[in-house]
């Protein structure tokens, strides 16, 4: 019988790596990312990525999209094409651009502690504001004022800015808009306009922007609305809305939510909280205010006094999840525009079931603290309530109340009130915080939206008595999380950097003040005391407030500069602030007092992502908060030059150079120039040393911290610049 065959043995398999396959893009970029890293030499291309890798040719494009995600995150660039490595390996950086009217910029990074780049204007590129750039370190450049580096903007990755606002014009042979936004260099070039879209020369128009390439020439765009004549009243506000793409339509699913709740508060809404309807709860909030988001009480102990804050319980409205909670979280903020709100929530939620009005039951979040005669808080605790607003006060009435001796019940919590408040505002200043608070311009405006007139709001008794309140809320609830093992959602302010103290430090003494180091905080603090009720107080503080940090958001707590806190958050607004909604969530779930969620909060983010995203809509709607005030103030004084006497202003004089004066008008708060020219009753000299001019014949002198009276003799609509004239 013949012997079996014997088989050769067949070879072992060949051993190759294997990386189970991803079910989701983070593991896939994070090999990427891990791969990438380890070529230093020799950066690789996205198909040796994806040979290393072992993707098969359906999963390239996956690759593709998320290597260019990580891009756009600043964690890769692309470098020599399609090759790809570490930004600091190549001298780049990746971040967001904010724009000056100079021209120049910064490049704002994301992680806390990364340069930010000055960027000149002939480097800047096409960069718009809000873009995500990439920027190339230029090491041959000195630092920018001795400590910012230098760069050049050498790609765009995604554009901030996807449109602009502006007037258009038609030359011979083209039309063109002129921006409203002056980081724009050029006029934009648009098609001939056509149907159905009928706009005319002078029109007010929305353009989508086309691609631009090159600084050397022109943008172009099309034009996809129309906001009506330049001169329109309310045009200018549309304007501005436009501009900053600020949402003011609610979608119809989100209303259809709001709208769904009951009118009022049911009693299984009640069912665990705690029943504080016979209370004695005010609120107090400007006279124009529709929203009111807290309410307070407070009553004396035998060592102190017990402060309850009241605050709107949002929450319990919002889930997470939901179509309101996404738009919610698209908006960030209410904005306040002279004349106009556009909310966070709809109208059924922010001025109905969410606003604390008097005489209804309404759900809130509660903080009851335990406040000693020193101003320490001794104890705090946090509860779902219920509540009944006893009387709804104006700032005005309320300050009203506190200058004389209180009649009822009702005065007698204000008078309470403020004589906690003193105590805590007290303590807060002697532990180093910056009195940067000032009086702020109202613009009231008729029914066609014209300006009719401008006051000034003063930072009263009765404001600090609210602030003291919720700054006392909001920093217990900071400091609950951070000894706490749960994450948080943090307000912070960061340490200015000591270069731009310098440099203020200089216009310091530039304006005649004798200071030393102003990155020491008492000094700092020092100065700013002895700034109370002179000329440039207001010109010297705003100078200050532009050489500090912006507050922003952020997932770990790293104090606040300027309230000299530690711990802070907001927790006291959530009608009109997401980051206060997200807030109220973590406190919820660290008391053990949290809803049923519908699903992660919001769209599977992390807090850090939550926390970028709601610092750009909140410097976002500042800015065109700011804007629209500034726009409004500057039609009111505009209009002044159309009537036969205008209308004369208190003016304090800052500044002397040989050409003019530089002047404040204290009570609309604003700025401009008396050009020499128009000191016309004299023939006027310029005294260097004495910073003052001084009439010829008449002896008349004008000099440094006179207060005079003064008209508008001239208003810039390009530069926003006024020019005054003695009355």
């Amino acid at each position: 019988m013949p012997s079996p065959r014997r088989q050769k043995p067949s070879a072992p398999p060949k051993k190759t790596t294997r990386f189970p396959r991803d079910n989701d893009d983070s593991s896939l970029s994070v090999r990427a990312l891990a791969f990438v890293r380890k070529q230093q030499k020799s950066p690789p291309s996205a198909q040796e990525i994806a040979r290393n890798l072992h993707l098969s040719p359906k999963e390239i494009p996956r690759l593709t999209r998320l290597l260019h995600t990580l891009e756009k995150s600043g964690d890769l660039a692309r470098v020599r094409g399609d090759r790809f490595t570490s930004p600091s390996d190549a001298d780049l950086a990746v971040g967001t651009i904010q724009t000056h009217r100079d021209g120049s910029a910064h490049l704002l990074r994301d992680k806390r502690g990364e340069p930010e780049f000055y960027i000149s204007p002939e480097n800047a590129g096409t960069a718009l504001p809000g873009d995500r750039v990439v920027v190339r370190y230029l090491r041959d450049k000195a630092l920018h004022r001795g400590y910012q580096p230098c760069g050049r903007v050498i790609r765009i990755l995604e554009r901030g800015t996807t449109t602009a606002v502006g007037t258009l014009q038609k030359s011979k042979r083209f039309w063109c808009v002129v921006p409203d936004d002056r980081h724009f260099s050029h006029n934009i070039y648009v098609p001939s306009p056509a149907p159905p879209l009928h706009p005319a020369q002078g029109d007010k128009v929305v353009v989508r922007l086309g691609e631009w390439t090159s600084r050397h020439s022109a943008p172009e765009g099309e034009i996809i609305e129309v906001l009506g004549p330049a001169n329109k009243p309310g045009v200018d506000i549309e304007s501005i809305i436009r501009k900053f793409e600020i949402p003011t339509h609610f979608p119809e699913d989100v209303i259809a939510e709001a709208q769904a709740f009951p009118s009022g508060v049911s009693a299984s809404a009640m069912i665990g909280r705690e029943d504080c309807r016979d209370t004695l709860v005010v609120t107090i909030d400007p006279d124009d205010a529709r929203d009111f988001d807290d309410a307070i009480n407070v009553m004396p102990t035998a060592d102190g006094w017990k402060l309850t804050v009241h605050v709107a319980d949002v929450s319990h409205y919002v889930l997470p999840g939901t179509p309101l909670d996404a738009e919610a979280y698209k908006r960030g903020n209410s904005v306040y525009l002279p004349g106009r709100v556009i909310p966070m929530l709809p109208e059924a939620l922010s001025n109905g079931l969410c606003s604390l009005v008097p005489n209804e039951d309404r759900l809130t979040f509660a903080a009851f603290l335990d406040v000693a005669r020193d101003g320490k808080i001794r104890k705090a605790r946090f509860a779902k309530a219920v509540i009944r607003s006893a009387r709804r006060y104006t700032y005005q009435e309320a300050y009203a109340r506190l200058k004389v001796p209180p009649k009822d019940k009702f005065d007698r919590l204000l008078h309470e009130a403020w004589t906690m408040a003193s105590v805590l505002r007290k303590k807060r200043f002697d532990a180093g915080a910056l009195d940067l608070d000032f009086p702020e311009v109202k613009v009231y405006l008729d029914p066609q939206g014209i300006p009719i007139r401008l006051e000034r709001v003063e930072n009263d008794i009765s404001h600090q008595l609210i602030e003291e309140c919720m700054l006392a809320a909001n920093e217990s609830v900071a400091r609950l999380f951070r000894m706490t093992p749960a994450a948080g959602l943090f307000r912070i302010h960061e340490k200015p950097d000591d270069a731009k103290l310098n440099e203020y430090r200089e216009r310091v003494q530039m304006s005649g003040y004798r200071v030393g180091n102003l990155s020491v905080r008492k000094e700092l603090t020092r100065f700013l005391r002895t700034l109370g009720g002179k000329p440039d107080e207001y010109a010297l503080k705003t100078a200050l407030l532009k050489s500090l940090k912006r507050a922003s958001y952020s997932a770990e707590p790293l104090g606040h500069y300027g309230l000299s806190k530690s711990d802070y958050t907001h927790f006291t607004s959530p009608i009109r602030r997401y980051a206060d909604l997200i807030v109220h969530r973590i406190l919820a779930a660290t008391c053990g007092v949290a809803p049923k969620r519908t699903g992660k909060t919001p769209r599977h983010l992390s807090l850090d992502q939550i926390a970028r995203h709601l610092s750009t809509t909140e410097r976002r709607d500042s800015d065109a908060e700011r804007e629209a005030v500034q726009l409004k103030k500057f039609e009111f004084f505009r209009r002044q030059l159309s009537k036969r006497t205008g209308q004369p202003f208190r003016a304090v004089i800052l500044e002397a150079r040989t050409f003019g004066m530089f002047v404040e008008l204290p009570d609309v708060m604003a700025s401009g120039l008396i050009h020499v020219s128009a000191l016309g009753d004299d023939f006027y000299t310029y005294d260097q040393k004495r910073q003052r001019f001084v009439g010829r014949r008449t002896k008349k002198t004008y000099k440094v911290g006179d207060e005079i009276e003064v008209v508008i003799a001239r208003a810039d609509p390009f530069k926003l610049q006024l020019d005054f004239a003695p009355a």
